[in-house]
């Protein structure tokens, strides 16, 4: 597959009721206080990992 044949294949899917409900989901659970606390921590340990390996 190259790489335009999947850049055609996300803008479909996003562009379709089904990736707009997708996205809809997503920014639903993104909002959540929970889960911006969760991305917070992933993103500290990779912050974290990607330093230490230098």
């Amino acid at each position: 597959m190259t790489s335009g044949s999947m850049s055609q294949r996300i803008k479909g899917l996003l562009n379709s009721p089904r990736g707009r409900d997708v996205l809809r989901r997503g920014r639903r659970q993104a909002a959540k206080p929970g889960t911006q606390q969760k991305l917070q921590q992933l993103m500290a340990r990779l912050t974290g990992w990607s330093s230490r390996r230098r």
